[in-house]
């Protein structure tokens, strides 16, 4: 049986804590000083820090040597099917449950939702997908 409660998580968090930090600046900064879409503010928050969170989470987290393009690509599967599961359940359960709020409260409680969402799939995506141990 495979313990969740590890060091491994606690590197991932340590990683997600900096990623996250990255992350928020980018997201929020482009939807609320840059005036971008919902969609592309939080695409290029996972797109520049998943390029980060790779390396990080390779080397540091799961101290993975594999040198193969398989993983890489396992890893971009990973970070695409989190991210349009968490945003894409995110936005419209916070168009449901705040109905009256304003568009950008709704768009802005909605990206802070997809971040915790994301990060509990990716952390499992990431250590039995992308950077699985072999057995």
């Amino acid at each position: 049986m495979i313990r969740f409660l590890d060091r491994k998580l606690l590197k991932f968090l340590l990683v997600g804590v900096e990623n996250t930090l990255i992350g928020t600046a980018i997201m929020f900064g482009l939807y609320n000083f840059a005036h971008s879409s919902y969609w592309l503010s939080s695409a290029a928050n996972y797109i520049l820090t998943s390029i980060l969170s790779f390396f990080l989470n390779k080397y540091f987290t799961f101290q993975n040597k594999d040198r193969d393009w398989k993983q890489i690509a396992r890893f971009a599967i990973n970070i695409m099917v989190c991210y349009m599961l968490a945003y894409g359940i995110a936005k419209p359960l916070c168009l449901y449950m705040l109905a009256g709020a304003t568009v950008a409260v709704r768009d802005n409680v909605s990206m802070l939702v997809g971040m915790c969402l994301f990060t509990g799939l990716n952390y499992l995506g990431q250590r039995f997908f992308a950077f699985r141990e072999k057995m």
